[in-house]
């Protein structure tokens, strides 16, 4: 006997980190020890890993068993690390060859089944570019798995099984045992997901217009207006109208939706734009991220490269609403806890929807409102002005009249527009390809002064309204992306001064109402 060494990885966030799993037997009483930081949960992984020994025929020694994991300054937490423990162990007592190079993950159950865990893309991808390309994972994350380019991967249902693969004795294991169907490989029992076409939208001219602009420029929105006016159904057809990912971006939403997933068998690599839509009782740990312990990903980072709508904006806490200030100009979130440091990325999209006043009748068309001026202003009030500041489209939006229902069917359809903003988006790439960036709204101020520069006779209305602090120089640089978009749309090389009022019209229709 010797010591035994395995590899597993750690995560951060998103970030992976391997880890080195050492076992030794000793001479003395029996005892398990786990040593390098482990949390609860992986401290029970003692219990577990006995029991799934013992029920597939190679029952750990009686002797003290100490496992170490390296290194030891970095937090470890979660079931992922029971297999990689339990290989170690066995090779350290003799009863298999060895494990050196390969990493494992991967959660026993007590009956030494190999249960799915989370997390299992990031960890492959971090396994893969340390250099450890053979992965072993639980049957169920195999599909998962193999999403990573250059991961050799080998799923297991037992951890009998496994020890006959790697040399120990067929006549002591438990081979007979059939897990429970159950047990799927990769994302099988995951539907494809339907979505909401545009033309289910009856009238609502100027917010579908206001719609098509968002998508194409990447820019975040407001919809104002009195209750069924159709604020969440044009929120909800929004991501219908955004091109599909990338590879790059669809492993970094595959990877965060793979730390959040509830069903851990049921990933697949996510083309789509994600969309996220939380309660407005949701707390800030939930929007933001957090938790006991390492952070965890919250609604801003699952719907990074996608959108995050938030009904009932002026509902939910203001310090929630702040919070998103930081996301919504660095496309990331750091989060700090006591455990340790997490950084998700979240490049989204913001929808605002919001009622004019707390009974909503609030229009200006000769409805009674039953709001005094004061709880108008303090209900609208609960979005702060740098949060506003920050989204480039504030829409009023009205109710819809008999003569839009009268039109239903007319209106254009999902595909339609989804290829206008297609063809928007490519000239944005290949305008913005040489300084690193794709869409309008991440151009910054420098390079919108800069390189892309336009005429003061052009910019003659919006050099007016920020003489005269109609708009603050971060609403001023929100509104020429604005007017690069509509000029994107309309297929011209530069925006004109009809594009600078249109999108300055987009940015105080609220204001104005």
């Amino acid at each position: 006997m010797g010591v035994g060494r395995s590899y597993s990885v750690a995560l951060l966030g998103l970030n992976g980190y391997i880890v080195e799993v050492e076992a030794d037997i000793g001479q003395t009483l029996p005892n398990f020890v786990i040593l390098g930081l482990p949390d609860a949960s992986l401290n029970e992984a003692k219990e577990r890993i006995r029991s799934a020994a013992q029920n597939s025929g190679i029952p750990l020694s009686r002797r003290k068993i100490t496992a170490n994991l390296i290194p030891a300054s970095l937090p470890k937490r979660g079931s992922g690390f029971d297999l990689a423990i339990a290989m170690a162990v066995l090779r350290a007592a003799g009863d298999i060859r060895s494990t050196e190079g390969r990493v494992f993950i991967s959660e026993l159950g007590l009956d030494g089944r190999l249960r799915p865990v989370r997390g299992i893309l990031p960890a492959v991808m971090a396994a893969v570019q340390a250099g450890h390309p053979e992965i072993v994972v639980a049957q169920a994350n195999v599909a998962e798995a193999e999403l990573v380019p250059g991961a050799v991967v080998r799923g297991y249902k037992t951890l009998a099984r496994l020890a006959f693969d790697f040399g120990a004795d067929p006549q002591d294991l438990v081979l007979d045992y059939d897990p429970a169907d159950g047990d799927v490989v990769g994302g099988q029992n995951v539907g494809a997901a339907v979505v909401p076409d545009l033309c289910d939208v009856s009238g609502q001219g100027d917010a579908r217009r206001a719609l098509e602009v968002a998508a194409a420029g990447a820019h975040h929105v407001l919809l104002c207006g009195p209750p069924g006016a159709g604020k969440t159904m044009l929120a909800e057809r929004l991501p219908g109208l955004l091109p599909d990912l990338g590879d790059r971006e669809a492993m970094e939403v595959t990877a965060i939706h793979s730390l959040s997933a509830v069903h851990v068998d049921s990933v697949q690599l996510l083309r789509r734009p994600p969309f996220e839509n939380p309660h407005h009782s949701a707390t800030a740990a939930a929007i933001i991220g957090g938790g006991s312990g390492l952070p965890r990903p919250g609604a801003a980072s699952r719907a990074h490269r996608g959108v995050l709508f938030l009904d009932e904006a002026p509902e939910y806490e203001r310090r929630v609403l702040d919070a998103l200030r930081q996301p919504l100009e660095s496309g990331e979130l750091v989060i700090h806890r006591s455990a340790g440091t997490a950084a998700y990325p979240a490049r989204f999209q913001l929808v605002l929807a919001a009622n004019p006043c707390p009974c909503g009748k609030a229009t200006g068309k000769g409805v009674d409102c039953t709001c005094t001026p004061v709880m108008r202003r303090r209900y609208f009030g609960r979005m702060s002005g740098p949060l506003l500041d920050r989204v480039d489209i504030q829409l009023q939006v009205e109710r819809v009249s008999l003569a839009d229902f009268g039109q239903s069917g007319a209106e254009e359809d999902t595909a339609t527009v989804a290829g206008r903003v297609h063809a928007a988006r490519s000239r944005q790439r290949e305008r913005l390809e040489s300084f690193g960036m794709e869409t309008n709204s991440q151009v910054p101020g420098r390079v919108l002064r800069g390189e892309l520069r336009l005429p003061s006779a052009t910019t003659k209305i919006l050099d007016t309204s920020l003489e005269r602090g109609i708009l603050t120089a971060r609403g001023y640089d929100r509104v020429l992306r604005l007017a690069w978009t509509l000029a994107d749309l309309g297929h011209r090389d530069r925006p004109h001064s009809d594009d600078i009022g249109q999108a300055l019209g987009l940015r105080q229709a609220v204001a104005a109402a």
